[in-house]
């Protein structure tokens, strides 16, 4: 559950280290978002020189949450931080590579590039 003002990792090796939600995008008046959910993020920190520098906006899509995902057979997964994924329009990641494992719900909606890039999904 990622609401507005939270502060989510970046789980790919776009430049970006750590990102701050502005808003959940496609939710209606939905405030938190979930695993596979688009979010508006501004760049909070990032590496020197890198192609998204810091205070940019940008879109990027939660890939893992600390709040439990519940599945349909009613087995919880949870993580021990929240993540998140910059994306293009398009919904490719714009990095290269995906660090730490990811969630399984990303399949459902669609981001099977960020899937195939994954070294893990669970």
């Amino acid at each position: 559950m990622i609401g507005i003002y939270s502060r989510l990792n970046v789980a790919d090796n776009s430049g970006a280290k750590v990102v701050s939600v502005i808003r959940v995008i496609g939710t209606g008046n939905r405030v938190f978002g979930f695993v596979g959910d688009r979010i508006k993020v501004t760049v909070k920190q990032a590496q020197p020189n890198s192609a998204i520098p810091k205070g940019s906006v940008q879109t990027a899509v939660i890939v893992r949450t600390a709040h439990a995902v519940v599945r349909k057979d009613g087995s919880r997964v949870r993580f021990d931080d929240n993540a998140a994924v910059i994306i293009d329009p398009d919904g490719n990641p714009k990095g290269t590579r995906i660090f730490g494992p990811v969630c399984r719900e990303l399949r459902e909606r669609g981001y099977m590039k960020i899937i195939s890039l994954a070294p893990e999904v669970v």
